[in-house]
C-alpha cells in the first residue's frame, strides 16, 4: 500500500520544504511543496545525459530503467527530451493516452514501469515541438509536479541533450539527485562533450555515477566480431582525465536498433546476448556506484 505522508505529517525538520524561504511567495512556496512531496516518495532519483543528441540516450535510459524493473523495484521512467521524445517509441507505447484529475497525472504503466513523456501530449508523433525556454521549463517543472509517481525506489530521468536550461532545470529541482549517468560515443567529436557534461555536474552538484561509450565497434551479426568503424576509446580516455569512472562500452549491435524500432527493450529480450551482458555488466556497476555514492555523501 502507498504511504500517504505529506509535507503537514512530515517529521523531517531538516526538509528544506518545511518553512517558507524569504522573499518566497505563498504560491511559490505551495509549489515548491507539492513538488518535494513527490520528491520524498521516490528513494533513489537518476539522470541520463549527454553532451549531444543521437549516441544513444534513451537507449541507456530504457534498459537501465527495465533492468531495475526486472529485479522487482518499482521503477519510474521520465522523458524530458522535450525535441525528441523516443522513450514511447523504444517501449512500443506510441499512441498511448494519459489520464488523471485536474491537476494530476497518471504515468503510463508498462511491464512493471511507470513511463512519463513529453511524447504522449502530443496529438501527432510527427509535431515538432516548438518551444521558446519558459514553455519548457514549465512543463519540466509539471512532470515532476503533478504526475503522480507514487512509491518508487528509482526514478530514471532521460534529459535532454546538451548543458543549456533543460537539463539544468531538472538538476535544480530534482534534488537531492543520486547522480548522472553521461553517454557519448567514442569519437573525439563526440566524447570532448563529455567533458562539458562532466563540468556541468560539477557546477550543480550532481554526482558522475560514470561514463558509458556507446557505438563502440560493430558486431557483426553472424560471426560475432567486433569491427571498429568509429575511433575507440574516446569516452574511456576522457573519464580517466576528468577522473571519473568509465562504466564500459556498448558495441553497435543490430538487435539493439531492431529493439529500439520495434519497442521491445533489448535488456529484456537479449540479455544473454554478448551484448546484453555487456549491458548488464554497465547496469551493475551504476548500481554499484550509486551505492558508493550514497555510501560517502
Amino acid at each position: 500500500m502507498e504511504s500517504k505522508k505529506t509535507c503537514d505529517s512530515c517529521g523531517d525538520s531538516s526538509c528544506s520544504a518545511k518553512n517558507q524561504q524569504q522573499n518566497e511567495s505563498k504560491e511559490e512556496y505551495a509549489d515548491r511543496r507539492r513538488l518535494q512531496a513527490r520528491l520524498c516518495r521516490i528513494q533513489h532519483k537518476i539522470v541520463v545525459l549527454s553532451g549531444k543528441g543521437g549516441v544513444g540516450k534513451s537507449t541507456v535510459a530504457v534498459n537501465l530503467a527495465t533492468a531495475l524493473a526486472l529485479n522487482g523495484l518499482r521503477v519510474g521512467l521520465l522523458d524530458v527530451d522535450i525535441h525528441g521524445p523516443s522513450v514511447p517509441t523504444m517501449l512500443g507505447l506510441e499512441g498511448a493516452s494519459l489520464s488523471g484529475t485536474p491537476g494530476e497525472l497518471l504515468p503510463v504503466e508498462f511491464g512493471g514501469l511507470k513511463v512519463m513523456s513529453i511524447g504522449f501530449l502530443l496529438h501527432n508523433p510527427d509535431d515538432a515541438v516548438i518551444w521558446r525556454g519558459p514553455m519548457k521549463m514549465g512543463v519540466i517543472k509539471q512532470f515532476l509536479t503533478d504526475v503522480n509517481w507514487g512509491d518508487l525506489d528509482y526514478l530514471i530521468v532521460d534529459a535532454p541533450p546538451g548543458t543549456g536550461d533543460e537539463p539544468l532545470s531538472l538538476c535544480q529541482l530534482i534534488q537531492p539527485l543520486d547522480g548522472a549517468v553521461i553517454v557519448t560515443t567514442p569519437q573525439k567529436v563526440a566524447a570532448v562533450d563529455v567533458r562539458k557534461s562532466i563540468s556541468f555536474c560539477r557546477q550543480v552538484n550532481v554526482p558522475v555515477l560514470g561514463v558509458v561509450e556507446n557505438m563502440s565497434g560493430f558486431v557483426c551479426p553472424k560471426c560475432g566480431e567486433v569491427t571498429q568503424i568509429l575511433p575507440e576509446g574516446g569516452g574511456r580516455k576522457i573519464a580517466a582525465d576528468m577522473s571519473v569512472p568509465f562504466l564500459g562500452a556498448i558495441p553497435m549491435d543490430p538487435g539493439i536498433a531492431q529493439s529500439g524500432d520495434s519497442g521491445k527493450v533489448f535488456i529484456y529480450h537479449s540479455s544473454e546476448s554478448p551484448t546484453g551482458k555487456i549491458l548488464q555488466d554497465i547496469i551493475d556497476q551504476i548500481l554499484d556506484s550509486n551505492k558508493e555514492q550514497k555510501l560517502n555523501a
